[in-house]
């Protein structure tokens, strides 16, 4: 359909190449460790201590893989964005067990590139 998909991750580039190498992503990873993309498109959220700890229970050290000690992190999240930078389709899910259902996103990008009609009175 001639997008071009690509991914933003919290993580720094370091952290993003070490995940590289233990799986494969057809896609770009892009760094967004100081979340200026998430903050802009509205999706970011800083964890409480409480959030910190139980994600230290997985493994997880927010400070590790961002290399920043902000404790923000984006909703997961899939933005269809035209060639002038207009957000045409969003969706977020705050629980990241749930991802956007694959159909939904091929209709969603498909009617996002009808150009509106005008109508002239």
């Amino acid at each position: 359909m001639g997008y071009r998909i690509v991914a933003l991750s919290p993580d720094r580039p370091e952290k993003i190449a070490e995940m590289r190498e233990r799986i494969s992503v057809s896609v770009p990873i892009y760094s967004d460790s100081d979340v200026e993309a998430a903050s802009a498109f509205g999706v970011a959220f800083r964890v409480d201590e409480e959030g910190l700890e139980r994600l230290k229970g997985f493994g997880i050290d927010l400070e590790d893989a961002s290399g920043k000690d902000h404790h923000i992190l984006p909703v997961p999240s899939v933005f269809i964005v035209d060639g002038e930078g207009r957000v045409r389709f969003e969706y977020v899910q705050p629980d990241y067990r749930y991802r956007i259902d694959p159909d939904l996103l091929v209709a969603a990008a498909q009617i996002s590139l009808r150009k509106p009609e005008i109508k002239r009175l």
